[in-house]
């Protein structure tokens, strides 16, 4: 690598100490096929050219379509003192706070942060901070295994598959099995994870089961059986993983009130605009006799020789930098500033406001329902649901398309998400917030009436 201060020499000094010949030799046990090779870049450009093609690009982006994607990342109104606040230089160029006696006021919004979403989730302490909602939930599914030393997780197949993705990439390497829970196929409890099949795999003795992760909402919004699943789960030895949203909690039970062990989510919806890959926010709590356990960082409320308030890291592993594969998890970005949003996000709505918004877009998803229920595509499960539910619609990905076309983004087609699933082949996940219209609803509900009254629509159905 030219930019490293290291002459000819030096390399072949190191070279015949490993008793290579070639760097290239260090590189063979990589298949020559995902190997770096070089970049086909077209010619350089000069600033005034550059300035143009970025404006040709982003000119096609669309930002005129009315909207009803969620599947895990959701519209909200975000009040103008969340940017206002991250604007600040102080917490816009932070770094992690190694140093608490210059990082006060960055050790106290995540201590702001870990209390709130203490009190969000019912449970004792809430790390600081994860990258995403899918790694948090991986990590939390780790956590269950250091704390059982049992090898084996189930986790069910309406947790988001992009998460289940992300928790078998983190368990590769461990030895450790994931095994997913089936959803109940038919019946009032259609879409919800069957909890027949969780009893049935917790009751292999030869296997024990470490933790049981389950969403709420799951993937199809629906509302799970939470107080039942973690009930089995307990009774079994396993730790029990709520997979939360937390806008959601300001209306429905949060875990601790039925007895979850850990919560995981994403921290998106709290003030984070929806954006292409992030940055995002992981949210981890757990209980505290789990707090060890907890990666990342746990910061507390102390007082000086004064009696002035001191915000000290209270928990960090330091050993976690230099454990290698027994470390719990070696997070060395904090993710403080999509931290700091949400904290201001909920100082800023308080409890009431957070329920509004919770209600405000359960009213419209009933709304939206109803709507395309009369426009000829019913729910696909009939139980329970907040502010997100699938529709049956005859070829759901053409569908969602020539929606496209009409400026209407339709949600998300399942069969993209769940690939190879006859049962949800034919649906479009939607979904509806506070920031959604009834104007929006009905020029979809318009809109999808003529799609499917359309020859094309009647000869799919027939």
């Amino acid at each position: 690598m030219p930019y490293q201060p290291h002459t000819p020499d030096d390399r072949a000094r190191m070279l015949a100490t490993l008793g290579l010949t070639s760097v290239d030799e260090l590189f063979e046990e990589i298949p020559p096929a995902v190997r770096a090779r070089g970049l086909d870049l077209p010619s350089a450009l000069s600033e005034a050219e550059l300035s143009r093609e970025l404006e040709r690009l982003a000119a096609r982006n669309r930002t005129d379509l009315v909207s009803f994607l969620g599947a895990g990342v959701y519209r909200h109104f975000i009040p103008a003192a969340v940017d206002e606040v991250l604007r600040r230089g102080e917490f816009y160029t932070a770094y992690t706070p190694y140093q608490p006696e210059l990082s006060q006021g960055t050790l106290q919004t995540i201590y702001e942060y870990q209390s709130l979403l203490a009190e969000l989730t019912g449970l004792d302490v809430v790390s600081a901070s994860h990258y995403d909602g899918a790694t948090a939930t991986a990590e939390a599914a780790l956590m269950t295994v250091r704390a059982t030393r049992r090898g084996r997780i189930l986790v069910s197949r309406a947790v988001h598959p992009h998460y289940r993705e992300t928790l078998r990439t983190y368990v590769h390497p461990t030895g450790f099995t994931v095994e997913e829970l089936p959803v109940v196929a038919t019946g009032p409890a259609a879409g919800t994870t069957d909890l027949a099949a969780l009893e049935a795999a917790l009751a292999v003795d030869a296997a024990p089961v470490a933790g049981v992760l389950i969403a709420q909402p799951n993937l199809y919004g629906l509302l799970e059986p939470m107080a039942d699943a973690s009930r089995v789960a307990h009774a079994a030895g396993a730790l029990f993983v709520a997979v939360v949203e937390p806008v959601s909690l300001a209306v429905l039970a949060p875990p601790g009130a039925y007895g979850a062990d850990v919560a995981a989510g994403e921290g998106q919806p709290l003030g984070i605009a929806p954006q292409y890959g992030g940055p995002y926010l992981g949210i981890l709590a757990a209980t505290e006799a789990l707090m060890r356990q907890v990666p990342g960082r746990l910061v507390g409320l102390a007082r000086d020789l004064e009696g002035r308030r001191a915000y000290v890291m209270t928990l960090r592993a330091r050993e976690q930098d230099i454990r290698r594969e027994r470390a719990a998890s070696n997070i060395c970005t904090n993710q403080a500033l999509c931290a700091l949003a949400a904290t201001v996000y909920l100082a800023t709505l308080g409890p009431h406001g957070l329920r509004d918004v919770a209600a405000g877009g359960a009213a419209r998803a009933r709304e939206l329902e109803v709507t395309l229920a009369a426009a000829g595509a019913p729910r696909l499960h009939p139980g329970p649901y907040l502010n997100e539910f699938a529709v049956r619609v005859p070829d759901a990905p053409d569908a969602h398309a020539r929606l496209l076309e009409d400026g209407i983004l339709a949600g998300v087609p399942l069969a993209t998400l769940e690939p190879g699933r006859a049962d949800v082949a034919g649906a479009l996940l939607v979904c509806a917030t506070e920031v959604t219209t009834g104007d929006e609803i009905a020029r979809f509900g318009a809109a999808l009436r003529s799609l499917l009254a359309s020859p094309a629509a009647a000869g799919v159905r027939s």
